[in-house]
Formats: C-alpha cells, structure tokens, sequence
C-alpha cells in the first residue's frame, strides 16, 4: 500500500547514494548479496534476543537491497550490460529468503525470552506462503500472457495492504518491541492473509 509513496519519496536519495557507490568492486548483485547475509545475520541475532544488533542488521540490510536497483538502473542507463532478469531473479529470492527467516529468528527470540507463544508467527509464514505465491505466479503467467505491469522493477507487482515498505516497518516493530511481538504477528498475519486474498482475486481478473 505504500510501496509507490516510498519510492516517490526514496527514489531521488537512492539514485544518489547510487552515484556514490558507483564502483567497480560495487555490482548490484554484490548489494543484494550483502542484504541478504546482513538480513540473515539479523535473524540470528534475533533468534539469540540480542534485538538491538539484530535491528540494525535489519534496517542496514533493507538498505543494501533498496540500494541494488537504483545502481543496476545507473548503469543500463550509462550503457552497460544488461542481464535476461539474472539480478531481479537473485533480488526478489533473496528477499523471500530474509523475511523467512526473519519471522522465524523473531519467533524463537521472543518464545526463548518471553515465553510467547509462537503460532502466530506460524500463521505469518503461511500468510506468506499464499501472499508470494499469488504475487509470483501472477508475474509469470502476465509475462507470457503480454499482461506485464510495468512500473520499472524486474516483476509484475500487484499492489495491496502488505507490500515491501509495509513488512520492513512491522519487522523492525517487532525488533523495538518483542515483548509484544507475538500481537503484532497476529494483525500482520491478518493483513497479508488480506492481501494475499486481494492478490488472487485481482490476479484472476486480469488474466482473464
């Protein structure tokens, strides 16, 4: 729901944080990569209820994988080689792979320290589960169908309550406050189920 007002917003500062990290050593892949193992690192960390370095983790991670587009982009446009979707395909895992694992990390974080209880966070992997399917599967078949919704990202996005801006706020949330961690999952698992219901339904239609 706010992915277009974020990037509105984010898009000039990003292009040039983009400028300055426009070197050799620095790829777009390499970007994703390091989000990847930061945001893994912030699982970790949760997982050890240590939430302070484990929200830094998450909040440094987010912006590596915010920053790989915009350089990907700088450099197509500077004529450079461009992949068949190699750094989307690669972007677009890693971040499935993050927020997995994040819940996950939250999880066993907060039912170590609190004694909370974990099915919710449960119902948020499952939420997930049927969220990116719709999302994924939708992308695919528009691709072929000639339907793609094209907004300059490497994948069809169908917009909804629970989008990337949305679940970076709610994980670093429950970083700032596991102690309640376990109530914010339930109204997150809720808003993604939403979403995810709203995914299919639009999906369909379009296809049609």
């Amino acid at each position: 729901m706010l992915d277009g007002a974020a990037r509105r917003l984010l898009d000039a500062p990003l292009a040039r944080a983009a400028v300055r990290l426009d070197r050799p050593a620095v790829t777009p892949d390499r970007l994703t990569v390091t989000g990847l193992v930061l945001g893994l690192g912030s699982a970790v960390a949760a997982t050890a209820a240590w939430w302070l370095p484990a929200l830094v983790l998450w909040l440094v991670s987010r912006a590596a994988d915010g920053l790989d587009g915009p350089l990907a982009r700088r450099r197509r446009a500077a004529g450079g080689p461009a992949d068949a979707g190699a750094g989307g395909f690669l972007d677009i895992t890693a971040d499935f792979c993050v927020y997995g694992a994040g819940v996950l990390g939250v999880a066993l974080g907060v039912t170590r320290e609190f004694g909370a209880p974990w099915e919710p966070f449960l119902v948020v992997l499952l939420a997930y589960y049927v969220n990116g399917t719709a999302f994924l599967a939708f992308s695919s078949i528009a691709e072929r169908a000639g339907r793609r919704l094209d907004d300059g990202r490497s994948l069809s996005f169908l917009g909804g309550l629970a989008e990337g801006t949305e679940t970076i706020a709610v994980h670093a949330l429950w970083l700032l406050l596991p102690a309640v961690a376990w109530q914010l999952a339930w109204g997150w698992a809720a808003v993604v189920a939403v979403t995810a219901g709203y995914r299919i339904h639009v999906g369909y239609r379009l296809l049609r």
